[in-house]
């Protein structure tokens, strides 16, 4: 389904990204992982059975990004799948939440840039290489905070209602483009940097801290959502299981 297609991840060093970016070479897809962590991302290239191109570059930077788009069209000719799952909150970032008067604006410019900026900016430079060739799947990685609020978390619900925002946006001006643009919510807590710790999950209900679900949690609905050809489903946003239940 995915067999020689080339398909961009970013934060993909570590949790959900790398456990995507393994799973998508296991299916036989080029990949470009992307993160900040080069030394992380050469061990993932070394071990991985097909060929990856791995560029350590900063998602919040314009010209990072756009080198990481050239790079993986110099290097394998074209884009087919771009996944935007990097992102950041301050349970991650810090160990902790605020209420949002104390929330820094140097704490709320990180998880914008990250979480927003970053998608914008590589569904930017990578929309063109796809028009042109008349097909791709963009997949935003959201959250069940895109679509409601929850005290103390303001920079990471302000950042996913807003990815929800650019996935719908972008799907309508793509359409009738081959182009697939779509929105996965992993459907719960992920043991990913916000969730790794005892300390971490104690701001969860009691009843959910031993369901944390394991970073391959995606991976069965991502490989779905990449193998769709142009006439796919396009401006969805649902959870693992439903994309599951939608494409399998």
């Amino acid at each position: 389904m995915i067999d020689g297609d080339v398909i961009v991840v970013t934060g993909a060093s570590r949790g959900l990204g790398r456990a995507m970016a393994e799973r998508f070479a296991r299916e036989g897809a080029r990949v470009v992982p992307m993160s900040r962590s080069a030394d992380q991302l050469e061990a993932l290239a070394a071990d991985a059975p097909t060929e990856m191109h791995p560029v350590a570059a900063d998602i919040r930077e314009a010209d990072d990004v756009r080198r990481v788009v050239d790079e993986a069209v110099d290097h394998f000719g074209r884009i087919d799948t771009v996944v935007n799952n990097a992102a950041v909150g301050l349970l991650s970032l810090t160990g902790e939440l605020k209420s949002v008067e104390d929330v820094t604006p140097e704490e709320w410019d990180t998880v914008i840039e990250t979480n927003l900026r970053g998608p914008f900016l590589l569904t930017k430079y990578a929309l063109p290489h796809m028009r042109q060739r008349g097909r791709g799947n963009l997949i935003n990685v959201t959250s069940g905070y895109g679509k409601h609020g929850q005290a103390e978390w303001a920079p990471y619900v302000s950042s996913k209602h807003g990815l929800e925002g650019l996935t719908d946006t972008v799907a309508r001006e793509c359409a009738d483009t081959g182009i697939n643009v779509n929105a996965i919510d992993p459907g719960g807590s992920v043991e990913t940097g916000f969730w790794n710790t005892a300390d971490k999950r104690s701001h969860l209900p009691p009843a959910e801290r031993d369901r944390v679900a394991s970073p391959d949690v995606m991976n069965d609905a991502m490989v779905l959502l990449a193998g769709q050809g142009p006439e796919g489903v396009s401006g969805e946003s649902l959870t693992t299981s439903e994309w599951e239940e939608r494409l399998g």
